[in-house]
């Protein structure tokens, strides 16, 4: 069928790997997706600068943004998963919430639609950092053996299943939890990315094609509703990943008794 209207679909290598920009062939190479993060950060550290410098009673425009957002994590994320006691997470939450999404949202944006959480490398340092955060609160709070005994060992289970339920415990909680993160929001950032390029690619096929003009439009239609679709996944993506942290945080500050 795509031999037959003479369309020809990108290896998926094109749509994930890009050249370097800067400084080629150093270790300090900056290529496309290099610049979506550098973005993504410098848009963050804005909005809140830009809220803070021109602080009104009655918060507008950037301000607020900056006070929903904050009001947001912290009702939304913070107060539902740890309590009070997650204010002082407020920060990290609230900046690796934006940090995600912006990384996101550059998927639908003209001229560059492409997330960069396409890539393993970020989604996988960022559950890497969640991984050390949350041990290193449990480990503080509560002592190292007893961390990992609240975290293997389920209150009210028979001893004779622990042989059983503690190293599916053991691997849950220090392995597939960082493993899970990673890959949930690489792999929905891809899929995503790989539909709308599909989509795209048909399009622009059948707009060529004067005998094929009659079903356009349905294509044309369909990739519009899954650009739509995709911003709303790009926020639900950052949203489970922060709330997703703020759980595991808050397991680890409180564990069940």
């Amino acid at each position: 069928m795509s031999a037959l209207l003479g369309i020809e679909f990108p290896p998926i290598s094109h749509l994930i790997e890009w050249p370097d920009i800067f400084f080629e062939g150093t270790p300090f190479a900056i290529n496309k997706a290099t610049l979506i993060y550098f973005a993504a950060v410098v848009i963050t550290l804005a909005i809140f600068f830009i809220a803070s410098r021109r602080a009104q009673l009655v918060p507008q425009g950037v301000q607020n943004v900056a006070e929903s957002s904050v009001d947001f994590v912290r009702d939304g994320i913070i107060m539902q998963t740890i309590g009070p006691d997650g204010m002082r997470f407020l920060p990290f939450l609230l900046a690796m919430f934006f940090f995600i999404l912006f990384i996101n949202l550059f998927e639908i944006l003209p001229f560059i639609q492409f997330p960069g959480n396409a890539r393993m490398a970020v989604p996988f340092v960022l559950a890497l950092l969640v991984w050390f955060i949350y041990n290193i609160v449990g480990i503080m709070k509560q002592g190292p053996l007893k961390y990992l005994k609240n975290s293997t060992i389920p209150p009210g289970v028979p001893w004779p299943m622990l042989i059983l339920i503690v190293p599916i415990e053991f691997i849950s909680v220090f392995i597939v939890r960082p493993f899970s993160l990673a890959v949930r929001l690489f792999a929905n950032m891809l899929a995503g990315h790989l539909i709308l390029v599909t989509f795209a690619v048909l399009s622009a096929a059948l707009f060529a094609k004067n005998i094929t003009a009659v079903i356009l439009p349905f294509p044309f239609l369909l990739l519009i509703a899954l650009t739509g679709f995709e911003l709303l996944v790009a926020f639900l993506q950052a949203f489970i990943f922060t709330i997703l942290t703020a759980v595991y945080i808050g397991t680890s500050m409180h564990p069940d008794h």
